[in-house]
């Protein structure tokens, strides 16, 4: 019986009807993340507890004193743009969605593309999940617009490849362009070339991922029937790759298409920089340009901890990285406590109220009946 509820998970439907005996079809699977009450309650603990200690506790550890106090000291016109900023960085996010999912007959207009965005996003910062909340509650907003299952999952690898693409790339760029002095800034080896390593490295797994053959899985599936437990395990582990190469392919066919929409990967991350950059001038610090950036992505390795949006872990992150770029560690602390409350509250707040607006959205939707509204560029590779 279908429902209007997001489903405790991401995964496609389970074809019941399939006949015993047959060769069961792999399909692309999204990642599956449990959301009970227990775990909502635990993550909103934990959130007012690390935001405690860090506006609290930590600066105090500094010799900041009162952080509330301090961070009001910040020039108005410098927080004001920051603020500015950071909804020009959500702006970018929502134009790559519509880049990656939507075509003109889709029935996913703009305002349902930034309920979606916004609503995953306020998702990926309350659940400690690794950003997979977000990416199953998008997932399950394109399926109710008539996406099939295959389709969502490629393109939301195509997605993350995307904007995780541009971030890998600027490690590389940025790292190696610190190290050999192409812009002013110190240069520790340990967070200038080892992130930059690292960027190169996901980028030619990624690149070698997309040679997987389409068939992968098709072929698995094959040569595995009859095989009890065994053929079903290495059918469902045959669909990771399967899904990977998918999606990588479809992110490098999207690039081919010259979509300015996909310009919004990189307003999301260089918006967001921004924020961070007009934070330090709001309290009177100005570290070079290619430092705050490489202090910002080596930070924003740690939202890939089990931790609510990465909170506590992101902020110590960056102020180590700052610290180790002989960036003062009072204007650190503040200029990054500053950026957070941006980056994490400024979509974390509207997005719940966006997730009740996706609610009737798809409400309409399921009314308006069950065509599948939309088949964005080609269905997937």
């Amino acid at each position: 019986m279908a429902t209007d509820e997001p489903p405790l998970h991401g995964g496609a439907p389970v074809d019941s009807a399939r006949p015993s005996g047959s060769v069961e079809q792999p399909t692309e699977q999204i990642p599956r993340v449990t959301i009970t009450r227990g775990r909502v309650i635990a993550s909103i603990f934990f959130v007012v507890g690390v935001v405690v200690f860090m506006y609290f506790g930590l600066p105090k550890l500094v010799g900041l004193g009162d952080t509330i106090k301090r961070l009001r000291e910040g020039n108005a016109w410098w927080l004001g743009f920051a603020a500015l900023l950071e909804t020009l960085s959500f702006g970018g996010y929502v134009a790559l969605f519509r880049a990656v999912f939507v075509e003109k007959t889709s029935r996913i207009t703009w305002r349902a593309s930034y309920e979606i965005t916004m609503a995953g996003l306020a998702a990926t910062r309350l659940f400690a999940a690794a950003g997979a909340g977000g990416i199953a509650l998008t997932a399950w907003a394109l399926r109710r617009s008539g996406m099939e299952p295959r389709l969502v999952a490629s393109r939301m690898v195509a997605f993350m490849a995307l904007l995780y693409g541009v971030y890998m790339c600027s490690l590389v760029i940025d790292g190696l362009g610190l190290y050999f002095g192409l812009w002013s800034g110190a240069a520790p080896f340990a967070i200038t070339v080892v992130p930059a390593i690292f960027g190169a490295v996901v980028i030619l797994v990624f690149l070698a991922i997309s040679a997987v053959p389409d068939d992968f899985d098709r072929l698995v599936a094959i040569h595995s029937a009859g095989h009890g437990w065994r053929g079903r395990v290495a059918r469902r582990l045959a669909t990771v790759p399967s899904a990977a190469a998918s999606g990588v392919r479809t992110g490098i066919q999207l690039l081919r298409t010259r979509n300015p929409g996909l310009l919004g990967a990189i307003a999301w991350w260089g918006f967001d920089i921004a924020t961070l950059w007009a934070c330090f001038h709001a309290f009177g610090a100005s570290p070079p340009k290619g430092v705050i950036v490489m202090a910002y992505f080596v930070g924003w390795i740690a939202n890939t901890l089990p931790l609510p949006g990465g909170i506590g872990g992101v902020e110590g992150g960056m102020i180590g990285a700052f610290t180790a770029f002989n960036v003062s560690v009072q204007s650190a602390v503040v200029a990054v406590l500053a950026y957070r409350a941006f980056s994490f509250w400024l979509p974390t707040l509207p997005g719940g109220v966006a997730y009740v607006q996706l609610r009737r959205t798809v409400n309409r939707w399921r009314s308006s009946g069950t065509a599948t509204p939309e088949t964005p560029l080609a269905s997937a590779s």
